[in-house]
């Protein structure tokens, strides 16, 4: 091994894109920067890595210190390691996506302390500070590529939702029309999901069926 010196010292930190889904709309969770460089600007959480932790712990207390958000479903994704992707010293990001539904967003939603979180949908991120917009980009194709598994699926869809809505979440984030027939054929033949008897009433237009996921369902990727 060579010498370690100042020259060579690099940082390493933890980022997640923390995705949950609202009302049928896929919604990513950012934090406002307080600090130069990028003072005001929106970033996602996360934290340098200290010398005395593993990355996993780094990016667990991150989530929790930043969001107050608990049982987050955590996926380590993507290395990014551009020399020049921190302006000011030399900082290699492992980056993560975490996933979590609505509802427990409700009951553990509280106050931290002098940080500025905001739930932004993925159509609309404002702009953002240090190279976070090419890496929430990564973190979307990511999960393009998880959200087919049915265990993954039913993280976000934990309770009563209509088939539109899946359809319109699954659409978003895998960037394509599916045709409505075939894909509520898909879903009720596979024995993933049951009827709850109820409609979502109080919205515009005719009231869509409510259904769960199945308590007991069998791990299978969907398209």
């Amino acid at each position: 091994m060579n010498n370690l010196t100042n020259e060579n010292r690099v940082y390493v930190e933890t980022l997640i894109s923390i995705f949950t889904i609202d009302k049928g709309e896929l919604k990513i969770l950012l934090t406002r920067k307080k600090t130069d460089p990028y003072k005001g600007y929106w970033i996602l959480p996360g934290n340098v890595l200290n010398f005395d932790e593993s990355i996993e712990d780094n990016i667990t207390d991150a989530i929790i210190d930043q969001t107050g958000l608990m049982n987050v479903y955590v996926d380590q994704c993507h290395t990014f390691s551009n020399i020049n992707r921190h302006p000011d010293e030399r900082v290699i990001a492992t980056t993560f996506i975490g996933l979590i539904d609505s509802k427990s967003i409700e009951i553990m939603s509280e106050d931290r302390p002098n940080i500025e979180n905001a739930w932004f949908n993925i159509d609309a991120v404002p702009k953002l500070g240090y190279d976070h917009e090419f890496i929430i980009e990564e973190s979307i194709d990511y999960l393009r590529k998880k959200i087919v598994n049915s265990n993954i699926l039913k993280i976000l869809f934990p309770s009563d939702f209509t088939l539109p809505e899946l359809q319109k979440v699954y659409e978003r984030i895998l960037g394509k029309e599916l045709d409505r027939r075939n894909f509520r054929k898909k879903f009720i033949n596979l024995n993933l999901i049951e009827d709850t008897l109820e409609k979502n009433t109080g919205f515009n237009g005719r009231p869509a069926k409510l259904y769960r996921f199945k308590d007991e369902i069998k791990e299978i990727d969907l398209f």
